[in-house]
């Protein structure tokens, strides 16, 4: 049996910057053995990349809904990417 695999770019808004989002974000993907990386963005969002196992990369976005405890997230936007061209999860400059 063949493991469905995806890769998707989401943007995070709300109170997500101060709030050690990208922190968690990076703990919780590599806890669901995802790829990618996460940013902060001028504009007050974060930028994510997550790449993996389909059912791993849903269950991260739906995370991402939540985020940390001091976050406060109005909206997730999701759409399909390119996989990373490296393996593992980290946090990018701006």
């Amino acid at each position: 049996m063949t493991v469905a695999k995806k890769s998707v770019r989401a943007l995070i808004s709300g109170r997500v910057q101060g709030v050690w989002f990208r922190g968690w974000t990076e703990r919780e993907a590599q806890k669901f053995g995802l790829s990618g990386w996460v940013r902060n963005c001028p504009d007050g969002t974060v930028e994510a990349l997550f790449s993996g196992e389909s059912v791993s990369v849903d269950a991260m976005i739906d995370a991402c809904w939540s985020g940390p405890p001091a976050a406060k997230v109005i909206s997730v936007e999701v759409s399909v990417s390119e996989a990373p061209d490296a393996p593992g999860f980290t946090q990018l400059r701006r």
